[in-house]
């Protein structure tokens, strides 16, 4: 079954919206114009109730279908951006510097804009539909923010869905899987406490750099030895710093890096792993540790019959061939994971096609995906509020 006619019909005016959304990026949780932007379309659409601060910046619609039923199923976008500089040269690129749309997000409100436009006014559909447009997605905790204001209580939502364009797949195909799709980001700091003293007197010092090497080598062993091979886990040092001259030893060393896992035994493993591996190494060489983890956000864990229904409608908008089950998961992290947590729902990835990779300078999202996205949410809604 192919896309909407009304979702193609509304193509050029929806690519408007993106542009402009992508020309004016905001980043976590100062999204007001951007949220004032969505407010008065909704508005405008006739949707039957708009709330605005919900978890701080979000914005929420209600729309009723045409019987009034008492079910209501949530769908969300998230509207933040990201601190980067654009360097895609487009005629619609970012209006102010050192921010960007680097990972699609002016694509995802759109599409649901889209989506909201349609179901306002087809409402073909019993009970209700609550269009969902959270803020600070990119590290902020927005989803976390608007559970914890009372978002699934205050609209009834028993079933929450995601979406999120992937560059590399191919325009018009989705893909999605049950369980752990979207992995926990969390991250941690070292600091090796030495001994400072002359370059030609290393016998003198507690080096923190060489203990502080011992330790990023010594962490590899978790994923090699520690974890069950069959439990994905990366452990990465993505930061050292320590010294400011050649001829003196430091005081001290500052590593951090990031944890990235699909299970929350191997999470815990890891945790527990980095922190006696660090002051086990640091007490052999006579040094102390301080060592911080910050568990940013949970698993993205899809619920078995919410991949369901997701990936039904998704292949009732581009066919069975073009909508894989069993993609393989992402390693990055997502905080639609709290609203998962909160609610049964699914998350699923839309094609961006050939493109730059997400959280890179030349990325954009792709305005030829809008008509698949608007259409998949459409006949979810219509799918989830009408069996």
């Amino acid at each position: 079954m192919p896309i909407l006619n009304r979702a193609a019909e509304l193509q050029a005016e929806l690519t408007q919206w993106r542009h402009h959304l992508h020309q004016n990026p905001e980043i976590l949780y100062e999204v007001h114009n951007t949220a004032a932007f969505v407010e008065e379309k909704l508005k405008e659409f006739g949707v039957d109730e708009v709330v605005t601060g919900l978890g701080r910046t979000g914005v929420v619609g209600v729309i009723h279908g045409r019987a009034p039923g008492n079910r209501a199923i949530g769908l969300r976008a998230d509207m933040d951006a990201l601190p980067l500089e654009e360097m895609t040269g487009k005629p619609w690129a970012s209006k102010t510097a050192g921010r960007m749309h680097a990972c699609g997000h002016d694509g995802h409100t759109s599409m649901l804009l889209g989506a909201a436009k349609y179901l306002a006014e087809t409402r073909n559909f019993n009970g209700k539909v609550i269009v969902i447009f959270q803020p600070a997605e990119e590290g902020g905790r927005g989803a976390l923010a608007m559970v914890e204001d009372g978002l699934m209580e205050q609209f009834g939502i028993e079933e929450v869905y995601g979406m999120h364009n992937m560059p590399g797949m191919p325009v018009g195909t989705f893909a999605i899987r049950k369980g752990g799709i979207m992995a926990a980001p969390d991250k941690f700091n070292i600091l090796v406490k030495g001994r400072g003293g002359h370059g030609a007197e290393p016998h003198n010092t507690v080096d923190p750099i060489v203990i502080g090497s011992q330790i990023v080598g010594a962490l590899q062993v978790i994923a090699a030895r520690n974890a069950n091979p069959l439990r994905s886990v990366v452990v990465s040092v993505t930061t050292f710093h320590a010294g400011t001259a050649h001829n003196i030893i430091p005081e001290d060393a500052h590593l951090g890096g990031t944890v990235r896992s699909l299970d929350e035994k191997v999470r815990s493993l890891a945790e527990k792993r980095i922190g006696e591996i660090a002051h086990g190494i640091a007490a052999a060489n006579g040094a102390e540790i301080v060592f911080e983890y910050e568990r940013a956000c949970p698993v993205t864990v899809n619920h078995p019959d919410e991949t369901d229904h997701a990936a039904k409608a998704a292949i009732n908008v581009v066919g069975p061939s073009n909508v894989n089950t069993e993609v393989d998961a992402s390693m990055a992290g997502e905080d639609f994971a709290f609203m998962l947590q909160a609610r049964p729902g699914a998350y699923i990835m839309i094609g961006n096609g050939d493109t730059a990779g997400l959280h890179n300078q030349a990325y954009d999202f792709n305005d030829a995906a809008i008509a698949y996205g608007v259409s998949y949410w459409v006949k979810l809604a219509e799918q989830r509020l009408t069996d």
